[in-house]
């Protein structure tokens, strides 16, 4: 026991003394030579002896080799005894051969190069550490030993070339190389990494894996320059190190050049590395990337990458579903999950880039926001501006803004986006907060396309996503649906019905979300009270037990609603309940296994809905006008389930339209219109049972009413006017029925009825405008607020005659009359608030002879989108039978001007109401809707895409009947001497000039619609332009480009512009121009525009009547018109000036109703609209002319100073306009403008003076001069106001004031910074009236004449400008600095 103890306390010492030394040597050696006897090893070799004296001890086999002592200590003991041994340096030989011959063995090289196991003595303190190294690696420690161990390893390495490494098999070569790290010293790097780089070059592709991988932690500092530079050769030679090679520089220290460098290589394999490699390359990217150099790497990084790869494997597995074995369905869907995986990994690196660094954000953002070309996007910018909108807060504004723009501009389609969804859903699903707040955000958008672009976000969301998302897009659409936004309101609807058709079992899980909705109906209109039973309905009658408490609740409701006296209540429960009669009736589908199945209806269900019914029946034999809503909403209900219906249950429950017999007038309409298509629905679309109706007589009173009326009572005035609508709405029902026979007798009969209601509407206009006071019965009865009808028409037919008839809510006419009786003399300016259907009703002046009726158009029925197929029709011949039904004669009918018109007419309206232009803007805080959707309710149910592809369906019998009237004007213009009946072609020419401006408005009301934006309708707008180019080129347009059917349109409808009769329909002519050229507008379209424009702007237009046109209809086209010759012409400076130096005195030399002879639209009367466009297009060219640079070049100075000077000359010869011209709008305009001015030359033009004064001191002091007359003037026209005492225009002064100082203060500045401060000299200026005369004031009067000597003294040049005018006294440096006399 005492020798153990010695022998462990000495083998334990650190510190042993040389004296120690034979006698541990000798205790040592016979416990190795009885260690020995106990192994069985006869001879011990060198290696063996001194690794066993040193602390280490040797095992076979599975166990692993043992250490005594501590590391270091075991490395010093060895060291120190071959360096004492008495062979050194032969016994290092000698030790290495030893370690070769051990490690032969594979087990025993596999424990050398393991950790060793740490030996604890019993009863001794343990001084080894839980952890040691393998004893090779502490053998690489030994510097003597170190060469030798290097180069004997890497002669091991081949050996294992070949080997296959299972799951739980031996790494060596990783093992080996393992060693080589994080050691403390190497004797040699160089020429270790040397031979490692050699060794890669004839490893396989694991060995080189390992080897790269390693090499940042076996490298020294010095080293890693050159490494890096070998391991970037090595990247362009293949792509299988690319992972391990970017591993290993992404943790190597290099420089800003290298770094560049390395990451181009990376750049160009990205296209075509695996996927699985993909994130490793995109991190190496990204977290390189610096501010200076971010937005190009990220714009070169963004086109590289291509998540269509990822998405082949899904559509392979899709395919093979059908017609491969389930093996390889299973194989390819674990490459289907493979490749998802990549895809989350690669997202997940941009996201901790995006997340961590600034730049990388911000350049992502910047390079998606620099991409034009629509072909360009990618699903990838879509995710990635999810993703930032996701991770970094302070970017969401700014990825908003850039999605927002990019849907707008078409960049961003909707398929788009259904693409991002439906293949990247594991990634996107991340997002769902952030997608949920934009979608909610985009439905408050003005933009239809963004609108579209959120309702598409919730439909993929819902789609896509688990249970948790899809609760949560309900409720959102729920309470959009209940926030009483009207678009919101109408668009949650939608996407809910889109829902309920796609999804029935999904949506049927959060049917309770809906259902609240029934709690805020009263802010629902009828039409998205109908949306909202289909939902409920579809949902409730989908499956048999699920949806039986949504039956109850509905039925509850609409009882209640049934059972009210409040008209509008009784509305809504008519349309719930048909709504919930046509689920009940809809036909089983017995192949869709998703589709509605009308579940059998049991006693209860029988008798719930008989209540109902009975229910109804009695709201309906109360009120007529709840009977015609029945009639009508049945009606619409056959039409909508065309062909689904099981009419033999609506028999057995009594529901059709035989079984109420009509009680009143009213109901003869609604009643005729369910009739038609209820016997089409069961004759299969034939109506040759009921036409009769179509020529069966009418029996009216005697029309012949002129000179008769005033001899009539009021009520049997308004009886006949009452009698005229029953039967005009008659024969539009009539005609809505009939219009798509084929028969041409039948076709016929239809025109006739067409020439029959504009004779009646002729005869109705008259008598309406003898009964003022008038209420025609209702014609629509869905509507909420029809009590308010007598107070909208109660004083309106009366002033018909003079323009200034009241609009009736829903007309759109009306405001075209109040806008022209409203005439002011300030002409109209953009700032009068017209709304675009206040400019679109205008365009329907009351030249038209339906102009008189647009107030009552609430009280006509809605014709159906089907009659306008009647514009296809030219002659044809009518039998006209005698009283035995013989034929008598054959007629010819045609499409007459005045049907043509009537027509047209209505066709405007409707694609005013339901095709917005891009112009359209959502007002901030509407007023309450209304009646604006009165007489839109069949049109309401059908989208803008499918009534656009109905008007371009009319497209070509649109065109002849537009060359027909343009070849009338052009035969007028050519026979403008021989009139015989000038009254009869007065009035001739003033229906064909309507048609002809309804033509062009029809036109422009299609191409003008923000829908064409979309990348899903750019079909449709081909087929549209198609039909116009190929009025040039018959037969050739089928292959062009898109951008040569825009020109050949353009082109087309430019040949017009010869034949127009009136300015406003050359307004609407060059708005329409616009709306087609606008793809954008450039090259030879941009100047056609602007010759055109002053092609117009420079003719004389006059009326038949020999009157010249004027009013407020015509100021607001010439405003457009003028505006857009000064925004398409080259030099818009240019044209200023020849208006103002041209125009303007010819106008003042002429007679006091005269013009000017070069442009005949300037008049005394147009003078304030040509001058407010050129203020405000002067002040708005100056703004694109760039600020000053001191880096400027002296020709780019003087080129900037030369525009300034011409646009500085032309405010001059404006500004003076004011002494001729001085009337109230005049002067508000120059004190608006002349501010802007201002300030836009303190902005841009000063710091261009002040790097220009020293090289251009006379072309500086010129504009300064020229400027300084025009702020004078100003300073005038602020005395003036305020003589005057003009709120509207003092309001202008303290601005103005404000401007004009800090325009004295910076010449000041200016002069100052090129030394010439002595220059400066600041005057008193008087106050002065527009003609220049002195406004005397007390404190002026008392001064005397000592003001004269101030003003013309020279005042100190720190003396501040006084910035008001309390009490009328001088004011100083307004605008009077002395630059003009600075001579520096």
């Amino acid at each position: 026991m005492v020798s153990k103890r010695k022998l462990s306390k000495v083998d334990a010492s650190e510190e042993s003394c040389k004296t120690d030394l034979p006698k541990t040597k000798k205790s040592r050696s016979s416990d190795k030579e009885n260690a020995s006897a106990f192994c069985g090893l006869e001879n011990e070799g060198v290696f063996e002896e001194l690794l066993r004296t040193s602390g280490i001890v040797l095992k076979a086999g599975e166990g692993q080799n043992e250490i005594a002592v501590d590391q270091i200590a075991f490395q010093k003991k060895l060291c120190l005894a071959l360096e004492k041994h008495p062979t050194y340096p032969a016994v290092v030989k000698q030790f290495i051969s030893g370690l070769e011959s051990h490690i032969k063995d594979r087990n025993q090289f596999k424990n050398c190069l393991l950790p060793c196991t740490p030996v604890r003595t019993e009863g001794s303190r343990n001084l080894v550490h839980s952890y040691c190294e393998s004893l090779i690696k502490l053998l690489l420690g030994i510097k003597i030993l170190q060469p030798a161990v290097i180069t004997l390893l890497l002669e091991k390495i081949p050996e294992f070339f070949f080997d296959i490494v299972g799951t739980f098999g031996t790494n060596f070569p990783r093992l080996i190389i393992n060693q080589f790290k994080w050691l403390d010293r190497l004797l040699d790097s160089q020429d270790l990494v040397r031979k490692l780089m050699q060794m890669v070059s004839v490893s396989p592709v694991p060995i080189q894996h390992d080897i790269i991988t390693s090499l940042p932690e076996i490298l020294e500092d010095s080293q890693q320059s050159e490494v890096a530079r070998e391991l970037s050769c090595l990247l362009k030679q293949g792509r299988r190190l690319t992972v391990p090679i970017l591993d290993a520089l992404s943790r190597l220290d290099l420089d800003a050049e290298l770094v560049a460098e390395v990451r181009q290589s990376a750049m160009t394999i990205v296209p075509s590395v695996k996927l699985e490699d993909l994130p490793v390359v995109v991190k190496f990217i990204l977290q390189n990337v610096k501010a200076a150099d971010a937005v190009e790497v990220i714009s070169d990084l963004r086109k590289s990458l291509d998540l269509s790869s990822c998405v082949l494997p899904l559509q392979i597995h899709n395919s093979q579903k059908k017609i491969k074995s389930q093996v390889q369905t299973s194989s390819s869907l674990s490459q289907v999950t493979t490749s998802q995986n990549c895809v989350k990994l690669l997202f997940d690196v941009i996201k901790l880039a995006v997340r961590f660094q600034k730049d990388v954000s911000e350049a992502w953002i910047k390079a998606i926001e620099n991409c034009t070309s629509v072909s360009d996007h990618k699903v990838l910018d879509l995710i990635v501006l999810l993703l930032i909108h996701s991770t970094n807060t302070r970017n969401r504004k700014q990825t908003e803004k850039v999605l927002r723009s990019k849907i707008r501009l078409g960049c961003m389609p909707e398929q788009l986006m259904q693409n991002a969804f439906q293949n990247h859903s594991t990634v996107i699903k991340d997002f769902f907060p952030s997608i949920l707040a934009l979608a909610q955000t985009f439905l408050h958008s003005a933009h239809p396309a963004v609108v579209s672009f959120g309702s598409c976000m919730y439909k993929q969301a819902f789609a896509a996503f688990d249970s948790y998302c899809q609760q949560e897009v309900v409720t959102a659409l729920v309470t959009h649906v209940c926030s009483g936004s009207e678009t919101e309101l109408d668009i949650s609807l939608d996407v809910l019905t889109d829902l309920v058709v796609l999804h029935t079992s999904l949506l049927m899980r959060y049917a309770t979300f809906v259902k609240t909705i029934l709690d805020s109906t009263q802010k629902l209109n009828p039409c998205q009270i109908r949306k909202l039973f289909y939902i409920l309905s579809t949902l409730a009658f989908s499956q048999k037990q699920e949806g039986s408490y949504i039956q109850d609740d509905m039925h509850m409701v609409i009882r209640k609603w049934l059972s009210s006296t409040v008209p509008n209540h009784k509305q809504m429960g008519i349309i719930g309940a048909v709504s919930m009669i046509g689920s009940v009736a809809l036909k089983r589908n017995e192949g869709d296994a998703a589709s509605l199945e009308r579940p059998e209806l049991n006693s209860e269900r029988d008798e719930q809905l008989s209540t109902l019914l009975d229910l109804v029946r009695f709201c309906c034999e109360q009120t007529p006008e709840v009977l015609a809503l029945y009639y009508d909403e049945f009606a619409s209900l056959i039409e909508k389930q065309k062909g689904n219906l099981d009419l033999q249950l609506l028999d057995e429950f009594g529901i059709c339209c035989h079984k109420i017999l009509a009680v009143s007038p009213l109901c003869l309409s609604p009643c005729f219109r369910l009739l038609r298509l209820y016997t089409a629905e069961q004759n299969s679309g034939s109506l040759e049972d009921i036409d009769a109706l179509l020529g069966c007589p009418l029996y009216l009173t005697d029309l012949e009413v002129e000179g008769k009326l005033d001899s009539l009572s009021k009520q049997e005035r308004e009886f006949l006017c009452s009698l005229l609508f029953y039967a005009l709405n008659w024969f539009r029902e009539v005609v809505n029925a009939f219009c798509q026979q084929q028969d041409a007798e039948m076709k016929g009969k239809v025109l006739t009825r067409l020439q029959n209601i504009t004779e009646l509407q002729n005869v109705l206009g008259k008598c309406l405008a003898a009964t003022p006071g008038y209420v025609p019965p209702p014609a629509t009865f869905d509507s909420e607020a029809l009590e308010a009808a007598p107070s909208i028409n109660a004083a309106g037919p009366a002033r018909k005659r003079s323009g200034r008839k009241k609009k009736a809510d829903g007309s759109k006419a009306g405001s075209a009359d109040r806008s022209q009786a409203e005439d002011s003399s300030e002409g109209n300016q953009p700032d009068t608030e017209l709304s675009e259907l206040d400019k679109t009703g205008a365009d329907r002046e009351a030249e038209s002879p339906l102009a008189q009726l647009q107030s009552y158009r609430p009280y006509f029925r809605e014709l159906d989108l089907e009659v306008f197929t009647v514009l296809h029709c030219g002659l044809l011949t009518k039998s006209v039978l005698d009283t035995e039904m013989h034929t008598e004669a054959r007629e010819v009918v045609q499409l007459g001007p005045a049907e043509l018109c009537f027509l047209l007419d209505d066709l405007c309206w409707k694609l005013e109401h339901v095709l917005p232009s891009g112009s359209t803007r959502r007002v901030p805080f509407p007023k309450e809707r209304g009646n604006k959707d009165i007489g839109f309710s069949h049109l309401c149910q059908r989208s803008p895409k499918e009534v656009a592809m109905c008007v371009v369906d009319l497209l070509k019998p649109l065109c002849k009947h537009m060359e027909n009237m343009h070849n009338y004007f052009q035969a007028a213009v050519q026979a403008q001497g021989a009139e015989d009946e000038p009254g009869v072609n007065i009035q001739e020419h003033q229906l064909m000039s309507s048609c002809y401006q309804l033509l062009l408005l029809t036109f422009r009301c299609l191409f003008a619609w923000n829908g064409f934006s979309q990348h899903e309708n750019t079909d449709l707008l081909r087929s549209a332009l198609q039909v116009l180019a190929d009025r040039l080129k018959p037969g050739e347009t089928e292959f062009l480009l898109l951008e040569e059917l825009i020109s050949e349109s353009f082109q087309y409808l430019l040949n017009f512009q010869q034949s127009v009769p009136s300015f406003h329909c050359a307004y609407i002519l060059t708005q329409l121009l616009i709306a087609i050229a606008e793809k954008p507008v450039a090259g030879w379209k941009k100047e056609k525009m602007a010759s055109l424009a002053k092609q117009f702007l420079c003719q004389s237009w006059v009326k038949p009547s020999g009157d010249r046109e004027k009013g407020s209809q015509f100021n607001s086209a010439l405003h457009t018109l003028l505006c857009v010759y000064l925004e398409h012409t080259d030099n818009i400076l240019k044209a200023i000036e020849e208006i103002s130096s041209v125009g303007v005195p010819e106008l003042m030399n002429s007679a006091k109703d005269g013009c000017s002879s070069t442009y005949p639209t300037l008049s005394r009367q147009t003078f304030p609209v040509f001058f407010r466009v050129m203020m405000a297009q002067l002040e708005s060219s100056v703004k694109s002319i760039p600020a000053g640079k001191p880096s400027d070049s002296s020709e780019v100075q003087l080129e900037k100073l030369l525009r300034w000077n011409i646009a500085v000359r032309n405010f001059h010869i404006l500004i003076n306009l004011v002494k001729v011209f001085d009337s109230r709008p005049v002067l508000s305009i120059c004190l608006k403008y002349g501010r802007l001015f201002v300030e836009a030359f303190l902005k841009l033009a000063m710091p261009l003076l002040d790097h220009s004064f020293k090289k251009h001191t006379d072309d500086v002091q010129s504009l300064l001069k020229t400027l300084q007359m025009s702020t004078r003037q100003l300073h005038h026209m602020c005395g003036h106001s305020k003589i005057h005492q003009d709120i509207g225009l003092t309001n202008h002064v303290p601005l103005l004031k404000k401007s004009l100082e800090q325009f004295v203060y910076r010449v000041k500045a200016m002069l100052a910074f090129n030394h010439c401060q002595e220059a400066f000299w600041v005057g008193i200026l008087k106050n002065r009236d527009l003609q220049g005369e002195e406004i005397l004031t007390q404190a002026s009067e008392e001064r005397g004449s000592d003001e004269d000597e101030e003003d013309s003294a020279e005042g100190p040049a720190e003396e501040e400008p006084s910035s008001s005018d309390t009490d009328g006294s001088e004011e100083r440096g307004g605008a009077g600095p002395g630059p003009g006399a600075a001579r520096p």
